[in-house]
């Protein structure tokens, strides 16, 4: 297995202001989270039952017009089921619109995810944790992708507190198979719908500094970094930054 990167100190920070990392500014941050726990903790999940309930009643409209699309355009579910894990390496069931065809193979996309962690190959540019040539994803799987709408549906994961609006990203349970210890930090914070990786260059990064974002945040987190990744999430899902 290749040696991994460690995760860089005021990667979080730095990323957000645009500036050189400082390990002080984590430190101010984290002092703040340690402090506030309970109440940060409290006052993330009403801010996440409050925006998830309000954005997919704002988008009913939206989801019924992308579930017809789904179906008309491809046989098969409306929605795709996943297993995935979450905090304290807890297994749960991830709801995404589904953007490939019925019964589609993941054994391809397993070697290659598996090939990303152990260093054995890298991704190519804009295509990181994604194949670049899939004929398995639909027509309009591809523009759901493109837009970021296929995610829509984990709002629902969101209110049954198997994940946040802000986190790592959900991983896929044979990804921890090849992890190294170091890895496993991540998942001492739930899982988001967007996070600190997401608005920060997304697909454009590897895996190993994907994995170094969820641990700056999961080392740091707080209610002020959930506002600010969430403010910087909107311009970037509207310029499809990182997007595969």
């Amino acid at each position: 297995m290749s040696t991994h990167t460690q995760p860089v100190d005021g990667l979080a920070v730095a990323v957000l202001e645009g500036t050189e990392s400082h390990s002080s500014r984590v430190g101010s941050a984290g002092g703040w989270a340690a402090v506030g726990h309970i109440a940060g903790a409290l006052a993330g999940r009403v801010l996440d039952l409050l925006v998830a309930a309000s954005v997919l009643l704002v988008l009913a409209p939206l989801l019924i017009a992308i579930a017809v699309a789904v179906r008309i355009d491809s046989k098969g579910p409306v929605l795709f089921r996943q297993r995935r894990v979450g905090r304290g390496r807890r297994e749960f069931t991830i709801f995404k619109f589904r953007t490939m065809c019925e019964d589609a193979d993941s054994s391809r996309h397993r070697k290659y995810v598996q090939t990303l962690i152990d260093g054995t190959r890298e991704s190519e540019r804009g295509h990181l944790y994604k194949l670049s040539v899939d004929d398995r994803v639909t027509r309009v799987g591809r523009f759901l992708r493109s837009w970021s709408l296929d995610e829509l549906p984990q709002l629902i994961n969101v209110l049954r507190g198997q994940m946040a609006l802000v986190g790592p990203r959900p991983v896929i349970p044979y990804e921890i198979d090849m992890y190294p210890d170091a890895y496993l930090k991540r998942f001492v914070v739930k899982p988001g719908l967007t996070g600190l990786w997401q608005v920060s260059g997304r697909n454009e990064r590897t895996y190993d500094e994907m994995v170094s974002f969820d641990i700056e945040y999961a080392e740091s987190s707080s209610l002020w970094l959930d506002l600010r990744i969430l403010a910087k999430t909107v311009p970037v899902v509207l310029r499809r930054q990182g997007v595969a």
